[in-house]
């Protein structure tokens, strides 16, 4: 990384060691900015950029939970860091951010399943949540793709899949291999079981249960009307 200064070389330094502690990865960090999966770790290792862009920079340092001047290489004005409209919204622990993943949970033959770094996140009042019965709830938002489980769930629905709960009655996300389904689980013999869906047009899957992984409960559905 010739030409560059201390200060910058330190800097990506930084980011390096809070990537691989946060168990996230640099590819993963560069689809969540919109760049290719090679964009990071040509900035680690190379120098090239030499500086990241702000709203990029903004983005990560908020992913991994630092200002963004722990791990930018030059000076961008502090006050630009902060939203002036945050100080008329309410204290931040009244507010919950359901992080929304770049995934789709299949109603249909299978979605292949994405690294898990959000991409966005929706805001629910603590209150609204304690209101549903999902106060202390491990909450996600994914997508559903296809219609295997309509009139339910319909293609396009955004679900939150609480992963506190991976038993019990309900329809579930579950992973068999790298694809992800959103299916009803019922019992079916010792060690088997059935994804059944909500559509009759499809037949249920019969499998053990070792093949798949509950991944958690659906427990609250957004769609278009």
């Amino acid at each position: 990384m010739e030409g560059l200064s201390k200060d910058e070389r330190n800097a990506r330094g930084r980011l390096q060691d809070l990537v691989r502690d946060s168990g996230a990865s640099l590819a993963g960090l560069s689809r969540l900015i919109g760049r290719n999966p090679a964009y990071l770790q040509q900035y680690v290792t190379r120098g090239s950029p030499r500086h990241l862009d702000e709203p990029d920079l903004r983005r990560i340092a908020e992913f991994l939970g630092v200002l963004p001047h722990v791990i930018e290489t030059r000076r961008f004005d502090e006050a630009r860091y902060h939203d002036p409209l945050q100080h008329r919204a309410s204290p931040v622990d009244d507010w919950i951010d359901v992080p929304r993943l770049p995934l789709d949970a299949s109603a249909g033959p299978g979605a292949f399943s994405a690294e898990e770094i959000s991409f966005d996140h929706f805001r629910f009042s603590r209150r609204w949540l304690r209101e549903m019965g999902l106060e202390g709830a491990d909450l996600s938002a994914i997508r559903v793709e296809g219609d295997s489980m309509e009139p339910l769930l319909r293609s396009g629905d955004e679900i939150f899949v609480d992963r506190n709960k991976r038993a019990g009655e309900g329809i579930h996300v579950v992973r068999i291999g790298d694809a992800l389904h959103v299916k009803q689980i019922q019992a079916r013999g010792p060690g088997r079981v059935a994804l059944i869906s909500a559509n009759d047009a499809y037949a249920p899957i019969e499998l053990a249960l070792q093949e798949i992984e509950v991944v958690g409960r659906v427990v609250w559905k957004s769609g278009r009307i």
